[in-house]
């Protein structure tokens, strides 16, 4: 019986730390990108410039 609950509780704590991990996979590159827009958003609207002042490589569908 002692097994079956240490089992359970090794099964609970693999699972708990994977799904963890999961859920940082997802919001570390969210906050990265999000970190990036608002800089890029910050310096472009400090220095005055906007988009059709400068020519972009490219365009945002």
């Amino acid at each position: 019986m002692a097994a079956n609950r240490f089992y359970s509780v090794c099964l609970l704590l693999v699972s708990l730390a994977f799904f963890a991990t999961l859920a940082l996979d997802i919001a570390v590159p969210a906050l990265v990108l999000t970190l990036m827009a608002a800089i890029r958003w910050a310096l472009l609207s400090a220095d005055g410039l906007a988009p059709n002042d400068f020519k972009m490589k490219g365009q945002a569908a």
